[in-house]
């Protein structure tokens, strides 16, 4: 029993995150739609181009087994995570968390930890189908560096994805401008970087989130030596994180208010 006026301290850092990261495992596990957006809808993808013309028309397998992985970890983290952080914070959950002895940041961090390590799981499982179904023939080196470009493209995403939580207050709103930024996005990596759109548009495909991350897996995946072109696209990526990541967490809040 505790006598009056004794303070209670601040649980061990090490419990306090294990018992995070067991909650956001389960709620995210018990999610079917985290899973359909982050495993199903890519494999989706992969067998439907698997199939007469598509690898060569939609510029080959590599190419698509990149695009496949990089919309697993956009629809997966910008809808996905964008989503239930908005609605937790609506509903009042994380508020809730935030008068707990737990450390603010170490709420967020076991949220972020979680989700990139389902979207690693995911990335695995959509190169080993690709590879199958689209005939590829991948080196260890190759895997590793897969999963390494995974672990930057969703920490980027990722970034995007709070920013957007931390500028819009409303789920609902935060719903319909992820899907606006999502069609956005998959434009610009499907259609504005063959050039059917013109010079200009191609261009900025290439400096995109998506473009950059496509540029990255499509050339792992063909095993094109290193170019300023992947340096480029590494630069970009890593831009978008240190930027979105300072605006997400400058003027995120926990509450609608």
């Amino acid at each position: 029993m505790t006598s009056p006026g004794t303070t209670v301290g601040r649980p061990p850092r090490g419990l306090a995150m294990r018992s995070l990261l067991r909650a956001d495992a389960t709620v995210l596990l018990r999610s079917r739609t985290a899973v359909t957006l982050s495993i199903v809808l890519p494999i989706v993808i992969l067998v439907a181009t698997s199939f007469g013309k598509s690898q060569s028309r939609l510029g080959g397998s590599q190419l698509i087994i990149g695009l496949a992985l990089t919309l697993g970890l956009l629809t997966s983290c910008l809808l996905g995570y964008s989503l239930t952080l908005a609605h937790d914070r609506e509903v009042g959950v994380l508020q809730r968390l935030r008068v707990t002895p737990v450390p603010t940041w170490m709420i967020m961090t076991s949220r972020i930890i979680v989700q990139v390590a389902t979207n690693l799981i995911a990335s695995v499982v959509v190169v080993i189908v690709g590879s199958v179904l689209h005939g590829l023939s991948l080196s260890a080196g190759q895997y590793l560096l897969v999963l390494a470009i995974a672990v930057l493209g969703a920490a980027m995403i990722l970034a995007i994805g709070q920013t957007l939580v931390a500028l819009v207050k409303s789920t609902a709103a935060v719903s319909a401008v992820g899907r606006l930024l999502l069609i956005v996005f998959v434009l610009l990596g499907t259609l504005g970087g063959t050039g059917i759109l013109g010079d200009t548009i191609q261009a900025i495909a290439g400096w995109s989130p998506v473009g950059a991350l496509m540029t990255l897996f499509s050339d792992v995946l063909n095993q094109a030596a290193w170019s300023n072109q992947d340096g480029y696209a590494m630069l970009a990526c890593v831009g978008y994180l240190v930027v979105f990541s300072f605006i997400g967490i400058r003027w995120f809040r926990w509450d609608t208010q």
